[in-house]
């Protein structure tokens, strides 16, 4: 007996939906949104229970209180709909979808055990955000009075910013000040952050390997760890490109053209290329980021190489870059899959 059951989860109450594995619907239910209330209700819905949910803020909390008590959980992407919406149909819409299959690309929901990682890794990009925009602040005061600042970073420094600052009025002086006194305390807070991210990462054995990856290190390691957390979810490094925003997309139309002898043959047209716009945005500033690092700090690797005769052959540093970036990627994935640590000379052989 299986019982297909939708969850539209608010700040306040969540509203269940349960059908039978013929479309009948059998109850609602509206449940204060509270740990133990809602394992309780679950548990007391009879038969094989598979669970349906919407991504959302509340979406990896529920995943994790509830995957234990039903035998399938599936969360997915919230569907645009037209016409009269509420919460109970929006649950009964997703048991629906639960009992006839049609979730789409299902969402990744990791285990409990990286629950830590990831939050601390979110933090850590919510509070480098911080401190971009508290330095974006402090320039652009600079810009407002015509003054130029020197080197990039002349204007945070502690040892030059006083004598910058000095030259700008005194209102403008003391809103600078204010501003420096911010940026100080965000970096303090962004460097314990990084720490306890880097920290974290590493009680996994495999974060020591892939801080290895040409370009990666602990930081960028322990992104990519909480982010991606297993391998075996790409089977092939094309479907981790697309992961990571790196595949390339080709477009046409009007492919097919009459040819003189009347036979139909497919045109010489210009393919529009570009690369997939759904990806995850973390994976993909990181390989370009340890792409950049390959390519002006690493000139002994055999990847800085390629990049080089990319260049001499006349592909575009940009393109030369992107290049660069998806050997990064496969390379990484494969280390990981091996649980190996990188050995240039090994992967060299493999691409070739």
């Amino acid at each position: 007996m299986n019982r297909y059951i939708g969850l539209d989860a608010h700040k306040q109450t969540c509203t269940f939906g349960v059908i039978t594995d013929k479309g009948k619907q059998l109850k609602t239910a509206v449940v204060e949104t509270n740990g133990e209330a809602l394992v309780e209700f679950v548990r007391l819905i009879p038969g094989r229970r598979h669970l349906c949910l919407e991504e959302g803020t509340q979406s990896q909390w529920l995943a994790e209180i509830l995957s234990p008590h039903v035998h399938e959980l599936a969360v997915i992407w919230a569907e645009k709909k037209r016409g009269n919406k509420n919460d109970a149909l929006d649950a009964f819409g997703l048991a629906e979808r639960m009992r006839t299959g049609l979730l789409g690309a299902p969402i990744f929901k990791p285990p409990r055990a990286f629950t830590p990682l990831r939050d601390l890794a979110r933090c850590y990009v919510k509070v480098t955000s911080d401190v971009v925009r508290t330095k974006n602040r402090i320039k652009s005061f600079y810009r407002s009075r015509g003054q130029q600042t020197g080197s990039k970073n002349a204007v945070y420094a502690p040892g030059r910013r006083e004598e910058l600052r000095n030259q700008l009025p005194p209102g403008t002086r003391q809103a600078v000040e204010f501003l420096c006194e911010q940026l100080d305390s965000q970096e303090e807070t962004k460097a314990e952050a990084q720490k306890a991210m880097v920290a974290e990462a590493r009680k996994h054995v495999i974060t020591r390997k892939l801080e290895t990856a040409p370009g990666l290190g602990p930081v960028r390691a322990a992104q990519l760890l909480a982010v991606v957390v297993s391998p075996g979810r790409f089977r092939t490094s094309r479907q981790f490109w697309s992961y990571c925003g790196l595949a390339v997309v080709m477009r046409s139309s009007s492919d097919w053209v009459q040819a003189p002898t009347g036979q139909w043959v497919r045109s010489d047209v210009t393919r529009t290329r570009g690369l997939n716009r759904n990806f995850n945005r973390t994976a993909k500033a990181i390989f370009k980021a340890a792409a950049t690092t390959v390519i002006s700090q690493m000139p002994n690797d055999p990847l800085y190489a390629d990049y080089r005769r990319l260049l001499e052959q006349g592909t575009k540093p940009n393109l030369a870059k992107l290049t660069i970036a998806r050997k990064v990627a496969a390379i990484t994935l494969a280390m990981w899959k091996r649980e190996e640590v990188y050995n240039p000379k090994k992967y060299r052989q493999q691409e070739a």
